[in-house]
């Protein structure tokens, strides 16, 4: 055990698991707060890498975040855009908006199908030249996933946050409340949209390259982390939330990264992801089935005995 888990493929699991702990957060939002399946995540997240590698390839590696962000809400917009203005049901516009951003993010990248990185500087070669040592890469990311999950705990704490949560847990209510509701939905994904792509261009940042297919299972991903962090933490404030998702993700990280230190195939990486998120997803199913099967056994013992007990007395009673 000690061969497989190392102090590197810890350190490494933590990195990836901060960056992808963005999208987490995202589909927080989306999913969990505005009850919306979003699944222009996948594109969305190409968006964000492919933005960021085109303005850092410029030589503005800060700016490149901030215009991955700003890519985010734009893909965002348009997905709240369908929905509420045009009718169309949240699965399809995800579909129809993930559909459309690949032409627009191989647009971004050139019209190749990758970018390299590797001769410019990044938020994280600016970190080694000031921090040094092998964990810049894990503080930097760590940072900004923190300051990230305070800003959005406040923000959801907000009047507009509030109101945002409370369309979607009932935006009946919040319509009769003199909220608009499609305003709120738009803003909310455009917050999440705006994670998802600064995720996308810390990626492009961390490992120097932007690969046209670098979002596929995206969804899964964020998917799993949010189950997992969700089962482990479970409900509270929203700041304990955020930080069971990032939790969460770290923890998804690190499954994949034993699961790669054991020799399983580099092809059959979707499999292990997909079986990682169907055993999360089930997990609090099993549990809440494991504690009705065992109150239904305290129930049959103690009916048992309470007949035993009625069979003896009357037995007695014969017997007098």
């Amino acid at each position: 055990m000690g061969n497989i888990i190392t102090l590197s493929i810890v350190q490494s699991a933590l990195e990836l698991g901060f960056i992808y702990a963005l999208v987490a957060i995202a589909l927080f939002i989306s999913f969990s707060i505005l009850n919306i399946a979003d699944l222009s995540t996948d594109g969305c997240f190409t968006l964000g890498c492919a933005v960021c590698a085109a303005v850092t390839l410029a030589g503005h590696p800060i700016l490149g975040l901030f215009a991955a962000m700003a890519a985010g809400v734009c893909s965002g917009f348009m997905t709240a855009f369908l929905q509420t203005k045009l009718g169309i049901q949240s699965i399809l516009a995800g579909i129809i908006v993930n559909t459309g951003l690949y032409t627009v993010n191989i647009a971004v990248m050139g019209f190749a199908s990758n970018m390299n990185l590797f001769q410019c500087e990044s938020v994280f070669t600016w970190a080694k030249e000031t921090i040094g040592g092998t964990w810049y890469k894990l503080i930097v990311a760590a940072v900004i996933v923190i300051l990230v999950g305070i800003i959005i705990s406040l923000f959801l704490n907000t009047r507009m946050g509030l109101s945002i949560r409370a369309t979607g847990d009932n935006p009946d209510m919040v319509r009769a409340s003199s909220i608009n509701t499609t305003v709120m939905i738009t803003i909310g994904l455009c917050v999440a949209n705006a994670l998802t792509g600064l995720s996308g261009g810390l990626l492009a940042q961390y490992q120097k390259s932007c690969d046209i297919n670098l979002g596929t299972g995206m969804v899964t991903i964020a998917l799993a982390s949010l189950i997992i962090g969700e089962t482990l933490i479970g409900k509270g404030s929203m700041l304990k939330r955020i930080a069971g998702v990032i939790l969460g993700s770290c923890l998804y990280r690190f499954i994949v990264a034993v699961a790669l230190r054991m020799n399983v195939p580099a092809e059959c990486l979707k499999l292990v992801s997909s079986i990682i998120v169907a055993v999360a997803i089930a997990l609090p199913y099993i549990k809440q089935q494991m504690a009705f099967n065992k109150q239904k056994r305290k129930a049959k013992a103690e009916n048992q005995l309470y007949i035993q007990e009625i069979l003896g007395e009357n037995g007695n009673g014969g017997n007098v």
